[in-house]
């Protein structure tokens, strides 16, 4: 009877060493997985900040973003771009108005935000967002997903995905492994 208790008590230990071995390294991999978190483009998600009906129907809207960080988009000319606001207050153009061969363009309704989670706290570290052109006066526009990358020593755009399968998934993909891509510059030159 002893040695069958004995035996139960180190099945039992090596259980309980198994199950927190598999914790320590579940722990650390799922803080770092990366998630999305979406915000949108809505009137109750962004504010006016500048209106001139006169100039072409300009239009500056400032929309909440996550993590202290905020997009302005400006609409002109049936254009929009945006502008990405750190949380320090700096602002980051990207220079969307090339894709597609800048025809009239338009936003999709809401923004992706790659993030991690370290220290408690959602760190961004891209963004896609979907980006309509009209190309040279197509009946219907093409549908484009642009990945930003954000990193603490550059703000840009690094790459648009075309419409097709698996669209999401790739800029996703791309969105995850940003942080040393080189900015995307849609006239066919890229840099740092």
């Amino acid at each position: 009877m002893a040695r069958c208790q004995m035996k139960h008590t180190m099945f039992v230990k090596y259980l309980l060493l198994l199950i927190g071995v598999v914790l320590a390294f579940a722990v650390p991999a799922s803080a770092q997985a990366v998630q999305s978190v979406y915000t949108d483009f809505s009137g109750k998600s962004c504010k006016t900040i500048e209106k001139d009906e006169a100039a072409a129907g300009y239009l500056l809207e400032e929309c909440r973003g996550i993590a202290g960080y905020k997009l302005q988009v400006a609409s002109q000319d049936l254009r929009q771009g945006i502008t990405v606001i750190k949380p320090d207050g700096s602002k980051h153009d990207l220079d969307m108005g090339l894709i597609g061969g800048g025809g009239f363009s338009g936003l999709g309704p809401r923004v992706e935000w790659r993030v991690k989670r370290q220290q408690g706290k959602l760190v961004p570290i891209a963004i896609i967002v979907r980006f309509n052109v009209n190309v040279g006066g197509a009946e219907k526009d093409t549908s484009y997903l642009t990945v930003t990358k954000l990193t603490p020593q550059k703000i840009c755009l690094i790459d648009t995905i075309a419409p097709g399968p698996n669209a999401n998934e790739k800029a996703r993909q791309l969105a995850d492994n940003s942080a040393n891509k080189p900015c995307y510059n849609p006239l066919g030159t890229n840099g740092q």
